[in-house]
């Protein structure tokens, strides 16, 4: 897989002149040009990118739905993410990028804190779509990084961090509004969750395929795996973790309270590999091992 390492090479395939600064630089989408290079056909970056975009060419959904607001629209990419580009169909359309390799974070806090802001791993189709206000909040701190580019002292990594935390945090807020305004939506999302859920336990998944995962239940969704529990988490203050192993314990409180099956029965019968694992989650979840329950209830 070939790989863009440098914020100099970036700019150098999208026509530009060298960056103010060699780990971190904003980019008006209306000064880029692709060049034609066979990179674009798959590519990592070694860097983190945000994307505001207007007027991207093509129609962006988000899941079966158009996006229902007219302004900006706010993507995150990680490092080392596996991308495609077609040059044939792709325009730059109107925006700015914000790149900045991972030693820029070095010595400073955001180099830990960063991997707590999950939507670096969304799908393209879990974009933030922005209000006007938003897009005007977060245009006014890109200008902010971008003017501090140009005075690279002891304080330019401090100022600029400070700023892409607050970027990112405001974008914590606006994610969280999203899943609260895209209402009906994200309710028959729930619905489904909850559908899937059910069925992957009633249906006896649990004894062929194993304990359910994230990962299984936000691909069966079409979702990525922190989109969907920040979704779950904003509207029921649980991630998909916590309410796989809610189902758990109620499956197994059933089970131990009204079947004759050992505990290392209905321990393989959820999909645990070794009965010791069970045990230790289901008291950790109920202050109880599963003997002391089924004894307490009978």
């Amino acid at each position: 897989m070939n790989a863009i390492k440098s914020i100099s090479q970036f700019h150098h395939l999208l026509s530009l002149p060298e960056p103010l600064h060699p780990l971190v630089s904003v980019i008006n989408l209306d000064h880029c040009i692709f060049l034609e290079d066979e990179i674009w056909k798959g590519f990592v970056n070694r860097f983190y990118c945000v994307a505001l975009k207007r007027e991207a060419t093509g129609k962006i959904r988000y899941g079966q739905q158009h996006y229902d607001y007219d302004k900006g629209v706010l993507s995150f990419t990680a490092p080392n993410q596996v991308q495609h580009l077609d040059l044939q169909a792709t325009e730059c359309g109107s925006g700015y990028l914000l790149i900045f390799h991972p030693d820029f974070l070095l010595k400073h806090s955001l180099a830990t804190s960063i991997h707590q802001y999950g939507f670096f791993s969304y799908s393209v189709n879990e974009a933030l779509h922005l209000s006007a206000e938003e897009e005007e909040n977060l245009v006014t701190i890109l200008d902010k990084i971008d003017k501090e580019c140009m005075h690279i002292d002891r304080h330019t990594q401090k100022i600029i961090l400070s700023q892409i935390e607050l970027l990112l945090d405001y974008s914590n807020r606006f994610y969280e509004r999203q899943f609260i305004t895209r209402k009906n939506n994200n309710h028959q999302l729930l619905a489904k969750f909850h559908h899937l859920v059910d069925e992957y336990f009633s249906g006896g998944q649990t004894e062929t395929r194993g304990l359910l995962t994230v990962q299984h239940i936000a691909e069966l969704m079409n979702l990525s795996p922190n989109y969907l529990s920040d979704l779950l988490r904003v509207h029921t203050g649980q991630n998909t973790q916590q309410h796989i192993h809610e189902k758990l314990i109620d499956q197994a409180k059933e089970r131990l309270s009204t079947t004759n099956l050992s505990v290392s029965e209905i321990a393989y019968a959820l999909g645990f590999e070794h009965a010791q694992s069970f045990s230790t989650l289901f008291k950790k979840k109920t202050s109880m091992s599963p003997i002391e329950f089924r004894q307490a209830f009978n």
